[in-house]
């Protein structure tokens, strides 16, 4: 039985070390936006909301996960 329990603290600490690498490369991917392309995001989402694969396909070479993530990062603050 001890051997589960320093299993499950192995899979708790692999966890906590995996989300850190997420927020880490959250920062890092963050991929800057035109005051043109902000500008359609923004009123893209007014009309339609977090439909972001809409959105994308209105940007060319945007993906919606690029999107999704600027609007986050852009709105984590309000």
């Amino acid at each position: 039985m001890d051997r589960g329990n320093g299993s499950v603290e192995k899979n708790s600490k692999t966890s906590d070390d995996r989300e850190t690498k997420e927020v880490n490369s959250t920062a890092q991917k963050f991929v800057h936006f035109s005051e043109a392309e902000e500008d359609l995001v923004f009123r893209m989402h007014r009309l339609i909301g977090n439909r972001w694969e809409l959105i994308a396909g209105r940007i060319p070479g945007r993906t919606a996960e690029e999107i999704e993530m600027f609007w986050a990062i852009k709105h984590q603050d309000k």
